[in-house]
């Protein structure tokens, strides 16, 4: 069986660094995509290494993020 995450709005998030798959979350892409751009080092933005493991500055997310939660939210207000 599957489980289910469940994550807060990116701006609400208070933790300065967020695990590959939070951050694939808040892309909407898959987190393999994300592992691409840190071993290839081709990706917008960059990892931060934490041990053996890839953490993603949630500065660095929400730049990349900004322009499409202002889209939705007019959308949101346009409709609701």
């Amino acid at each position: 069986m599957m489980s289910k995450h469940f994550y807060p709005p990116l701006n609400e998030v208070t933790r300065p660094v967020v695990t590959t798959r939070e951050a694939a979350y808040y892309l909407n892409l898959s987190a393999q995509t994300l592992w691409l751009w840190a071993c290839k080092e081709t990706g917008p933005i960059r990892p931060v290494h934490i041990g053996r493991r890839l953490g993603w500055l949630v500065k660095d997310l929400c730049k990349l993020t900004d322009g499409n939660e202002q889209k939705n939210t007019e959308v949101e207000s346009i409709h609701g």
